[in-house]
């Protein structure tokens, strides 16, 4: 018992020093990156709300320099007026880009535009055309930020702060409004003895368990639809990708949970631009003609494979006996920087350190490796289906030990900064 309770101490010991350290960093009136950038790859403490923090300075949102964004009196209204303009920002581009054909005018009457543009007008400039095809990459965003982190609730809560403008608008502003779900309808046709025929019509339909809230309110799966809405609208050459949504959630799960009521009064407007800053660095990744290029995923996946052969002869000798390509395990990995391989709060540890590496993406790669050498005594037994199912549902496991591997890979210690 009293080796337990020192051991209790030391940690709590071990905990106030981190805690302290993180305070002194950010108390700066110039942030020192480089130490700060060490604080954070060795994890930032849950406690204390120094994530959300922490990531907008390392997502490069916030400058280092604290006078910017400062809570003091009298640096105040700089902050606020980022969160304004942010906030106004959102707004406004979200009520220019949706598209209603035959909408009504400002008097309240129906605009009628079958003359000059119609449902079937295939003019590339029509309103019509416009609406359809922003119903394709929405559909596909409903499906995606429904079904985002089923294993807890949080997405499905309400939002603290829903946007008034659009959630007391009879739903005719809310985005999942314009998506029309399939229904499956089938019938059996039943015969008893000599009687009448009869046809049974059954309906089967996806059970929904992220079902909008009543009006007034807002889910933070919704939040989540109008970002990526918004960003695909904004980004034509890129769009929407499957997978888009995996790499939101956590920013905004951090964002949204922020023990700050100001910083978490603006959460989607941090988030989209969180998300804009660390898409503008992993756009290769979902864009399929930039798929060889030198931070393409092709790229990426060689880049592992090497990196496995050097580490492991073996094993990487076992994989290419099997045939078992990295496209079959790796691609998902690389792509969505891990968020589905594990559990929320650790892929926002490992994120910690991906963030604050200066070759983030070197990291990923270190990580990638860690994982595949720490499965080495099973991948050398295993046949090719048993080491394709290892790989694509990898196995429970402490992910500091998956982390000091792969700093052990890039010539790091995840003990002590350096």
């Amino acid at each position: 018992m009293a080796h337990r309770m020192c051991r209790t101490q030391s940690a709590m010991s071990i905990l106030r020093k981190r805690l302290n350290e993180f305070d002194d960093a950010l108390n700066a009136e110039e942030i020192d990156l480089i130490n700060f950038k060490r604080l954070c790859f060795h994890g930032i403490p849950d406690e204390g709300g120094l994530r959300p923090l922490c990531w907008k300075l390392l997502l490069n949102y916030l400058p280092s320099t604290r006078a910017s964004w400062s809570e003091t009196l009298t640096q105040r209204f700089i902050k606020l007026l980022l969160y304004d303009f942010s906030f106004q920002f959102i707004t406004n581009v979200i009520n220019d880009l949706i598209v209603t054909p035959g909408e009504a005018n400002s008097n309240g009457e129906r605009v009628d535009v079958t003359l000059h543009d119609h449902p079937l007008n295939l003019n590339p400039d029509s309103k019509w055309q416009t609406y359809f095809k922003d119903n394709e990459v929405l559909l596909q965003i409903d499906k995606d930020v429904r079904r985002l982190c089923p294993d807890i609730s949080f997405f499905q809560q309400g939002t603290d702060y829903p946007r008034k403008e659009i959630v007391n608008a009879s739903g005719q502003r809310r985005l999942h409004h314009r998506v029309q779900h399939t229904v499956l309808r089938s019938a059996n046709v039943e015969r008893k003895g000599l009687g009448v025929t009869k046809i049974a019509v059954s309906v089967r339909k996806a059970t929904e368990d992220y079902a909008p809230l009543a009006e007034g309110g807002e889910a933070h799966w919704e939040v989540l639809e109008r970002i990526l809405f918004l960003y695909a609208k904004l980004n034509p050459g890129q769009g929407y990708v499957q997978g888009m949504n995996e790499i939101v959630g956590p920013i905004y799960h951090a964002f949204a949970c922020d023990p700050d009521q100001t910083w978490r009064e603006h959460a989607e407007a941090d988030t989209f631009f969180c998300f804009t800053n660390l898409m503008s660095e992993i756009r290769d990744f979902f864009i399929k003609s930039l798929d060889e290029a030198e931070f393409g995923i092709n790229s990426m996946m060689s880049k592992l494979t090497t990196q496995v052969k050097a580490n492991d002869p073996e094993v990487w000798m076992r994989l290419n006996q099997q045939e078992l390509c990295p496209q079959y395990y790796s691609f998902r990995w690389l792509t969505l920087l891990l968020s589905q391989e594990f559990p929320l709060p650790d892929v926002m540890r490992i994120w910690d350190s991906l963030f604050a590496d200066e070759n983030r993406f070197s990291f990923l790669i270190h990580i990638c490796c860690a994982m595949i050498l720490l499965l080495r005594d099973q991948l050398l037994v295993g046949d090719f289906a048993t080491n394709v199912k290892l790989l694509q549902n990898f196995p429970s496991v402490d992910i500091q030990i998956v982390l000091s591997k792969a700093a052990a890979l890039a010539g790091k210690s995840l003990n002590s900064p350096q």
